[in-house]
């Protein structure tokens, strides 16, 4: 997992290990939720197998580690914890190095979700994101005389889209004695802020690029939206695609569900229990098109509701250029409340992420209504 550069000044070259160690931590939890492919350890430096739980624990007290040290506290175990929990510079040490941590896995998770139309970026505090925008149009070519100096003169011009991120916030509270104790795992509230970014990045940029994929014309022969599959419909939007895009070749993706239904309009065919359509719900490729599957994400607005829309088959071609520019304003801000601020001792933590998302293309797409 590539360590940002912002988190490389924050813990400096000599103290990565903590931070590489939750990469490792994190990807065996996604792991264990059911990402495949990911490399994670199994075994500590002695060749012993390590189980989620024990690499937790190690995580818990490495991560303790760290933000004594970046407190700068010597002879932490001079005093009672109870004191050390007071203790303004560790509860800014302990968010600092939550922050970091999120900026560490963010842009790197989110890629495996919507990396299939969107295009991530990272500008500095108080910027915006400028993309130019060439023309997709080419120079017209005409017949001339033999005595004919020149045509119609013709000039384009480049566009330009801006984007500008919208603060986003996640408010929670959380007992310093208890995370600096070892009572709550400091790398489990860790993982639920990173997922509770993740989801609402991913559904924020998916609205974006649903929203302009169902607003594409949809004129009979020409248009690029389709309602109803059938594979003429298929193969004739996936032409257009791959020819107005400069010959990058496109794709077809959707969730599992409405994927299902890429198949022939012959319906005397068979498959075998060991074919992709039966192992893994869809066909990987179909007339001569490769078709990826994009991952439901959980609406947690509408009980046990979903986002990405089952309806919808997209045509895309990824390695033209991405519809999607999402941008991230800086680095992770946190702040906390005081010590006693509560009347139970605990105390509020603000999470602060600066994002945004839009459309920012010449490249063309289509769309499939099923």
């Amino acid at each position: 997992m590539r360590i940002p550069n912002n988190i490389l000044m924050f813990a400096g070259q000599d103290n990565l290990a903590v931070y590489k160690m939750f990469g490792d931590y994190w990807n065996h939890y996604r792991s264990m939720n059911g990402k495949e492919g990911l490399e994670y350890q199994t075994h500590d430096g002695e060749g012993n197998s390590i189980s989620f739980s024990e690499k937790e624990e190690l995580m818990n007290a490495a991560l303790r580690r760290e933000i004594v040290r970046k407190a700068g506290i010597v002879g932490f175990d001079e005093f009672p914890l109870e004191q050390w929990a007071t203790h303004p510079t560790l509860t800014w040490a302990t968010f600092a190095v939550v922050s970091a941590l999120i900026d560490m896995i963010i842009p790197d998770t989110i890629i495996d979700t919507i990396g299939m139309y969107t295009e991530v970026r990272t500008i500095g505090w108080g910027d915006s994101a400028a993309f130019d925008i060439k023309p997709r149009d080419l120079f017209v070519v005409g017949k001339a005389g033999r005595a004919q100096r020149s045509s119609e003169v013709h000039k384009q011009f480049d566009g330009q889209m801006t984007v500008v991120p919208e603060m986003h916030q996640i408010t929670v509270q959380v007992s310093m004695y208890k995370v600096l104790s070892g009572l709550e795992s400091l790398a489990e509230f860790v993982t639920k802020m990173v997922r509770s970014l993740e989801t609402q990045i991913t559904v924020d940029t998916y609205n974006v690029f649903n929203t302009a994929m169902e607003a594409l014309p949809s004129t009979a022969t020409t248009g690029l939206q389709v309602s109803g599959y059938t594979q003429a419909s298929l193969v004739r939007l996936a032409q257009q695609v791959t020819a107005w895009n400069g010959g990058a070749k496109a794709i077809v993706c959707g969730t599992q569900l409405a994927l299902v239904n890429v198949l022939p309009d012959d319906a005397n065919y068979r498959y075998f229990l060991e074919s992709d359509f039966a192992k893994i719900g869809y066909v990987r490729t179909a007339f001569g098109l490769d078709v990826l599957a994009l991952p439901q994400v959980a609406d947690r607005t509408t009980p046990f509701g979903t986002v990405l829309d089952n309806s919808n088959l997209y045509i895309l071609s990824p390695s033209s250029q991405k519809l999607v520019k999402l941008v991230f304003e800086g680095s992770t801000l946190s702040n906390t409340t005081g010590t006693f601020a509560n009347a139970n001792l605990t105390q509020n933590a603000t999470i602060w992420k600066s994002y945004g998302a839009a459309i920012a293309t010449n490249a063309v797409a289509g769309i499939i209504t099923l």
